[in-house]
């Protein structure tokens, strides 16, 4: 069904309807911050749709000093949260021009302590949820014109490592998702990509980062750094502007070149 468009009575309602939207999920903090601001600063109107209510509205008080907002209060991976905020969405500006999907948790667990319930909850969210937001934003998207989704995958789902079963499988189930979609809604003009972050100086990576750890990803990514919420934020940005208007079904490695680097030994890249 296509979405209507309520009809808008003054000059300044008019402007206003011709402002695109954006959709963040997973847009309290972290990445989906920065893509929100990111959006906002390129003139687009941006929901915010997040499942941790207090932390939500603190961040679209923040953002609100920055231009329109509106915070969408759903779990990605139930269905009638989803139909409900994307309802919520239409009533209040009855359009959508890019979508992105960047709502996700993380088990890092070993396989053999990983429980189905952990497993479960982890793909509710990271590839359930952008199943359903798409599937849930596609009339939306249609009525644009010029719709564009990006997937916030990993690069944990490009290449394999320890005690993320849950997590890296999720992410490269995505990244094929993400190429079904492009297949599909391609053929109705809506671009899907995805990209793939490596590691990001994040308040939850800080958090389970040892030293030791930093020290590895700094020795293995030949940026010799991690990369920041906004640097992840301009690569999805790109992706839902007209400069990508010709690129679908991709997946971008934000990464400093940690997967150009392969299994690498820092000790040899130093000499």
């Amino acid at each position: 069904m296509t979405p209507k468009i309520a009809p808008k009575n003054t000059e300044a309602d008019t402007a206003a309807s011709a402002m695109p939207v954006a959709l963040v999920t997973g847009a309290a903090r972290g990445i989906g911050m920065a893509i929100a601001e990111g959006f906002l600063a390129a003139g687009y109107r941006v929901a915010l749709l997040d499942r941790d209510n207090p932390e939500l509205g603190l961040t679209a008080a923040r953002l609100a000093q920055q231009g329109d907002v509106l915070p969408l209060v759903a779990d990605v991976g139930l269905p009638q949260q989803v139909k409900a905020a994307v309802a919520q969405l239409n009533e209040q500006w009855g359009r959508l021009d890019a979508l992105v999907n960047n709502a996700g948790v993380a088990v890092f667990k070993p396989i053999t302590q990983t429980t189905f319930e952990e497993w479960q909850t982890v793909m509710s969210s990271n590839l359930n949820g952008p199943f359903l937001c798409t599937q849930a934003c596609t009339p939306l998207l249609l009525a644009s014109g010029r719709g564009a989704v990006v997937n916030v995958a990993s690069i944990s789902g490009l290449r394999a490592s320890t005690l993320r079963v849950a997590y890296g499988t999720s992410k490269a189930a995505l990244i094929h998702l993400t190429r079904q979609q492009a297949v599909e809604l391609g053929n109705m003009g809506i671009r899907v990509n995805a990209v793939a972050p490596g590691p990001v100086e994040t308040a939850m990576a800080k958090l389970v980062h040892t030293p030791a750890i930093r020290a590895d990803y700094h020795d293995t990514i030949p940026l010799a750094r991690y990369g920041t919420p906004e640097e992840i934020a301009q690569a999805v940005l790109f992706l839902c502007s007209p400069a990508a208007g010709y690129i679908n079904g991709q997946v971008l490695a934000v990464d400093g070149g940690f997967d150009a680097a392969g299994v690498g030994l820092p000790t040899l890249r130093k000499g």
